[in-house]
């Protein structure tokens, strides 16, 4: 029996387990497209056939859930679950926790989502199958960084020496937070394209200097500045993240990507979302070939296919495993982010790690603590 491992963060795989994942995923896209080619005439043979996959979403989603459950299907499994928290126990006050141990017993992996900061760590603390994490409040989104990786290294045939330019919402849009960092970690280069008050945040913009020496380049215009750009990756400003309304609607339509902005773009140059859009990029550009935003949503099915494969021993990652690097070093304090699941649920103590020397970071959502000295 494989050891647990949960796709909590992107982070804790290294970067050639990454390779051999999205090598993995080409060969279930192959998978699905014979699939569909032949209409279900020539059927393969299901590899995770009688598995269950418990799909918990505590937060709306499209994208995310039904190419999870997608995937569990295409795979031979089924699929029990929920798609909003007000249509399970947890409308009744049950702790994620609770739900996390009970899914469990019922389930051979977990999908989830959920909209406080961390609360994928608390759910793997408590798991005793894989979860894999569908998003956690404006923190972390690595199953949708693995179809964004996927669908960049397609068009490239790599994921080192590229520029790729975010533009949108960075301080909460968490797909844009671990793409910076996975990119990083390859040796790419991003620009973050932004309003001040959007700006990635400071933990992460201190974690790629101090992790990967890594630098982002700060812009306020979406118009030009594209010419050495390979990936344009727009966002929507998110409405349900802001506090305080006049501040979204003072950034809420800021960039609009049109046809006169592409048409000044390099002709290589690809334009992904990891959707929904609102009206960030106008129906004008669905037609530009460069557009790749709706086959990178399609991805989403390859890639997860190919994480669920190896989470639950199916397939098998070769050379050093990654590891959990952030290792707790203090158990006592407060997170300063009012976002993060600690503040939320009882079963969620406090723990911080070294974040470099002498700083101290939460581990449930990676926010540099206002008291930082160690000693």
């Amino acid at each position: 029996m494989p050891r647990l491992r949960h796709f909590i963060d992107l982070e804790e795989f290294t970067p050639e387990e990454v390779l051999q994942l999205l090598e993995l995923a080409g060969e279930m896209e192959a998978r699905v497209r014979y699939e569909k080619a032949t209409q279900g005439g020539s059927p393969i043979s299901p590899l995770l056939p009688y598995r269950v996959m418990a799909s918990l979403f505590w937060e709306p989603s499209t994208r995310t859930r039904l190419s999870f459950e997608t995937a569990m299907i295409r795979l031979g499994g089924s699929v029990v679950g929920f798609a909003e928290a007000s249509t399970s126990s947890v409308a009744k006050g049950e702790s994620l926790a609770d739900t996390i141990r009970m899914s469990a017993h019922y389930a051979d992996c977990i999908a989830m989502r959920h909209p406080k900061d961390g609360a994928a760590y608390l759910a793997g603390k408590f798991s005793t199958v894989p979860v894999l994490n569908g998003g956690d409040g404006g923190h972390l989104h690595p199953s949708q960084t693995l179809l964004d990786l996927y669908t960049i290294y397609k068009e490239f045939g790599t994921l080192g020496g590229l520029k790729i330019a975010l533009c949108g919402d960075l301080l909460y849009g968490r797909t844009t937070h671990s793409l910076a960092v996975a990119l990083a970690a390859f040796g790419s280069q991003c620009v973050a394209i932004s309003p001040e008050e959007l700006e990635l945040p400071p933990h992460v913009l201190h974690h790629l200097a101090s992790r990967y020496g890594g630098t982002v380049e700060q812009r306020r215009e979406l118009a030009g500045g594209l010419d050495d750009v390979h990936v344009l990756y727009m966002t929507r400003i998110q409405r349900e993240r802001f506090e305080d309304p006049e501040v979204y609607e003072r950034v809420a339509h800021v960039y609009r990507l049109d046809r006169r902005i592409l048409d000044g773009a390099p002709a290589e140059m690809i334009v992904m979302h990891p959707l929904p859009r609102l009206d960030e990029i106008a129906i004008e550009v669905d037609s530009d070939p460069r557009v790749r935003y709706f086959e990178q949503a399609f991805n989403g099915v390859p890639a997860r296919m190919a994480l669920l494969l190896v989470l639950m021993g199916h397939s098998r990652l070769f050379g050093k495993r990654g590891s959990n690097w952030r290792v707790p070093t203090v158990f006592e304090g407060t997170c300063s982010n009012r976002r993060c699941i600690t503040h939320f649920d009882d079963n969620a103590a406090p723990e911080f790690y070294e974040f470099e020397p002498g700083k101290l970071a939460c581990r449930y959502c990676d926010r540099v603590r206002d008291q930082l000295t160690l000693y």
